[in-house]
């Protein structure tokens, strides 16, 4: 067999994993730079040992051995991601002059986008749930909780349902060490419960209609209105800024105090999707009143109103999102998606020639 052969042999049984592989590797390590890292070492390692892959377990399995200890190597150096509710108790003071934290290792967001069908395909309705599930914010933030080993066998249990005897083939250990590290997450889980169990799902009817009030009332720049959306218990966190606040009504003194927001207008929102959950770019106007990327909003809806919104004031972030570098009211019309700007799209996802990336290294 030819080399292009084999590499096109590669590509068609592993190259559909790769969406999947790169939700794995962003549940463990919480970034989607980090983890797109991680898929390509993971299948250029994949490449290199293929000519010994006996078939003794499933290509999946195999690839899902490599991605692992790739993520767990990755982690030997690294502290964990952490969102402001991490870090202590909320702000207790909304017009305090904030101050961000950027030597923090902040936990990032992923774009639905990049994660493609899943393996249950866009057409079975459980599978979407339960990839939204299980890239969730919260659910992200509590894993990063665990130590890199308890997180890896956590996911590939209680997330990807592998057997204990698989998992413990995948990290080189016994099944009874496997069961050992599930019981310590588990446990971990059972003294924090940090995951909403009352999440409305993105395409519940009743997300259009609370979503329309927030984008309304951030358009308006009408804080009161926007309080009305949140739950009374709402959290806003805001990386890379360690204070966050608890509260409607605190949160409402805080966007008040804190906001460059002047006049109805200046707030412009754009949607777009994070972590399974509805998110917006949200746009400013600079000094000539071009509105420019200000935050990344990552909302939780319930049926009682919004309970956490994630600001991420990391404007690198627009460009994986496909939002554009300016923004104007009224520029998409109802239903489409948000244009993407050219200048700032980033590639994700797409296959490699792995015996030409391996020449490379």
């Amino acid at each position: 067999m030819t080399v292009r052969v084999v590499e096109d042999d590669f590509e068609e049984r592993a190259g559909p994993y790769r969406a999947e592989l790169l939700a794995h590797s962003y549940r463990m390590l919480a970034s989607i730079d980090d983890a797109e890292d991680a898929v390509q070492e993971t299948y250029v390692r994949a490449w290199r040992g293929y000519h010994r892959f006996e078939g003794r377990s499933s290509i999946r399995t195999w690839l899902y051995r490599i991605a692992t200890n790739t993520c767990l190597r990755s982690l030997e150096h690294r502290s964990r991601r952490v969102l402001p509710t991490g870090l202590g108790g909320p702000g207790q003071d909304p017009a305090a002059l904030l101050t961000e934290s950027p030597e923090l290792t902040w936990l990032e967001p992923l774009s639905d986008s990049m994660l493609g069908a899943g393996t249950g395909g866009a057409e079975d309705p459980l599978a979407t749930v339960a990839q939204r599930q299980s890239v969730r914010l919260a659910f992200i933030a509590a894993l990063q909780r665990l130590t890199p080993r308890q997180r890896a066998v956590f996911i590939l249990r209680e997330v990807l349902t592998f057997s204990a005897a698989e998992v413990a083939d995948m990290l080189e250990v016994s099944p009874v060490a496997v069961n050992s590290l599930m019981q310590r997450a588990r446990a971990h889980f059972d003294r924090a419960p940090l995951l909403e169990s009352d999440v409305i799902e993105p395409d519940a009817p009743e997300q259009r209609e609370l979503l329309d009030r927030y984008v309304t009332a951030m358009h308006a720049n009408d804080v009161e209105a926007l309080v009305s959306t949140l739950t009374e218990d709402a959290v806003w966190e805001m990386p890379p800024y360690p204070d966050w606040f608890h509260g409607a009504r605190t949160i409402g003194q805080m966007i008040a105090a804190q906001s460059p927001a002047q006049r109805p207008g200046d707030h412009l929102l754009v949607p777009t999707s994070a972590n399974g959950q509805p998110a917006f770019g949200l746009y400013l106007p600079d000094h000539d009143g071009v509105h420019r990327p200000f935050n990344l909003q990552v909302l939780t809806l319930t049926q009682e109103g919004i309970s956490r919104v994630v600001a991420f004031f990391d404007q690198r972030l627009f460009a994986p999102f496909g939002l554009v570098d300016t923004a104007a009211h009224g520029e998409r019309g109802e239903g489409e998606s948000p244009p993407v700007s050219r200048s700032r799209e980033r590639p994700h996802g797409g296959s490699i020639r792995y015996a030409e990336e391996v020449r490379r290294q």
